[in-house]
This record gives C-alpha cells, structure tokens and sequence, in this order.
C-alpha cells in the first residue's frame, strides 16, 4: 500500500516534471522567440507633415498642397500634420519639432522656407526636407520646382489676344523670384500676339490679406487694365472680388482652377497639380527609394497646365486659341520653353 502510494506519487511528480519542461521548452523556443521578435520589429508609422505660408481656404497655393496632404494620407495610410506658419522664427521652430517626432517627410510649401530647412535638416538625419520652390539640396534636403511659368507664358496669350484696352496687369502677393519669373513668361506671351500691349506690375505685399489684394486691383483697373493675371494666394480672393464689380475686367487663377471661385469673370487658371506632385515624393520616400535632389516639373509632366473656363471659352479670339494649342504641344515636346529673366534660370 505504502509503496503504491509513492509509486502514484512519483509518476505524479515525474508528470509534472515533464509537462514543467514542456512549458519551458516552449517558452524558449525559436518559435517563441520570433513571435516576440516581429512585434518589437513592427515598423514606425509612416507620418507626413506639411507647413504653409498661409491658410488652406485661400483655394490656391495652399489649399493644393493641403490636398497633396490629404491624398498622401488616402493613398499610402500615412499619419499627417499640418501647420500653418505665421512668422520666419516658426518655419525653424516647427521643422525641429516635426525631426523630433520622427517625421519621414516634412515638407515646407514655399520659396521662403528653404534657408529655414537648410538650417534645420542636418540635425535630423532620419527625416527628409522638401521645399516646393526651393533649390537647395542636402544628404536629406530637396527642392521641389514647378515650371509655372510654361503655363503663364500661354496665359499672357490669351490675356494679349483678348484685351480690348491693350493694357493688361500682374498682381503677386510678394516678389519673390518663382512669381516674378511667372511674371515676365506672362508678359511674354502676352506681347507674342500683340507687341503693343502694355503690362502693369504690382504686389501686395503679403499672401492673406484680400482688402489689399482688391485695392491692387482696383489701381490697376483705373489705369487701364482689363485683364489681370494674379498669384497672390489668399490676397488674389480680393482681385476676383474688383473684377466682379468691375463687370468688364477677367481675371487668371493660379495654382487650382479657380473658376469656381468667380466663373463669371475667370478666364482660365495655370495649374499646378500639387497632389500629383507631393504624392510622387512621398511615394518615394515610403519605399527608400527618395533620393534628395532637385525636382522639376512642369508641362512635360502633366502637373503644370493652363485649364480654361468652359463658360468664357468663346470670348477668347480664335487665333489666340489656336496659338495656345500650338505652343502647349510644344512645351509638352520640350521643344520650346518660355522665357524668364537672365538672373532666373528656367525649370528644365
């Protein structure tokens, strides 16, 4: 009897022993250990942030790239930000934070933010730079340039054709060198089909602020001036608003189409496609296949376009629509680029 009892007690204890080095064996395994391996091994979430001059409502510029933004998100599941800056000191300030959180790519949406992101770059190495407009490079800094200024040059065709005073204008939010290489393509074109035309040139100073954007306008229009073709963001909102009161007065969107801000007095708009364009860099740089350099794109690429309202097409002279198709075969070829000033070198 005694000897049957240790005898179930020692199986039970040796059954215990064996299922314990079971557990053990199995807790140790390889298996196990690949399983707590690949969670530690799960890759950083994707995130993408953007930075703009001004707000996302001005359905230009910045509402573009905030839909480049949107379509990163929707086509690639990335995590965005996005920060509209006031002041110089916050183009720094709001890099550094995005490197600081990990960021892949942060991108700054201007000319103006490229000594900020040369600056800024070096310190996070993981984090790629991108300015629009921009022509710097780094290990982990680009530029992105459009050829807006194709897309001008057929703009100042139409503006040139269709004048009925001979006098046309420009209006920019600032003078910086992207806007006023547009400038003289739009002049350009313009004096192509009539070389007597005369162009007014002004800004307004910021890129916000419609009021001013109006008053522009409105010296321009007392001096003449039927057609204007702006690039004033925010502030061009203003030059739609005189030209519709002016009632004789047309006007050019830039960067969207923007006929639906004013279809009664839009002639047409020089788009950019900025998803397009913000989405193929970010592909690039999801897949570690973002090399930092200069990018170029324009009409060959189909992201720069002149898109002309449908409800004003027959107000433009046939010639002029003529010549427009003529020189966009053209520029699509690269077998001609409009022109922009000695000190301003083209998008190639």
């Amino acid at each position: 009897m005694t000897y049957t009892t240790i005898s179930w007690r020692g199986a039970r204890l040796s059954t215990f022993a064996v299922l314990w080095g079971a557990a053990l064996q199995v807790a140790c395994s390889p298996a196990a250990t690949n399983a707590a391996d690949t969670s530690a091994a799960i890759p950083p979430a994707f995130k993408v942030a953007l930075l703009t001059p001004g707000p996302v409502s001005d359905q230009a510029w910045n509402g573009g790239a905030y839909a480049g933004l949107q379509r990163i998100r929707d086509s690639t599941g990335a995590q965005i930000s996005h920060i509209q800056t006031k002041t110089p000191a916050e183009f720094d300030e709001n890099f550094r934070l995005y490197g600081e959180q990990g960021y892949a790519l942060v991108i700054g949406h201007g000319f103006e933010y490229q000594d900020a992101a040369k600056r800024v770059a070096p310190d996070f190495a993981k984090t790629f730079y991108v300015t629009t407009s921009g022509t710097g490079t780094g290990p982990n800094l680009a530029g992105l340039e459009f050829a807006f200024e194709d897309g001008a040059y057929l703009a100042g065709i139409i503006a040139g054709a269709t004048s009925k005073t001979g006098v046309i204008g420009a209006i920019g939010g600032q003078e910086i060198p992207p806007v006023r290489r547009s400038f003289y393509a739009f002049e350009a074109g313009a004096r192509s089909i009539n070389k007597n035309v005369k162009v007014i040139t002004s800004y307004v100073g910021n890129w916000d602020d419609a009021s001013a954007g109006k008053e522009q306008a409105l010296a321009q229009i007392a001096r003449g001036a039927d057609v204007i073709f702006q690039n004033a963001d925010a502030a061009g909102l203003g030059i739609f608003q005189a030209a519709r009161e002016s009632k004789t007065v047309r006007v050019f969107g830039a960067n969207s189409d923007q006929t639906g801000v004013a279809p009664e007095v839009v002639l047409g708009s020089v788009v950019i496609d900025l998803p397009h364009a913000l989405l193929l860099v970010a592909r690039e740089v999801r897949n570690g296949t973002f090399t930092p350099r200069i990018i170029s794109l324009g009409m060959q690429t189909d992201v720069v376009r002149l898109v002309i309202n449908p409800a004003l097409r027959n107000t433009i002279p046939l010639p002029a629509l003529i010549a427009v198709d003529s020189v966009t075969k053209q520029l699509v070829a690269g077998t001609f680029q409009a022109p922009v000033p000695a000190t301003a070198a083209p998008v190639k």
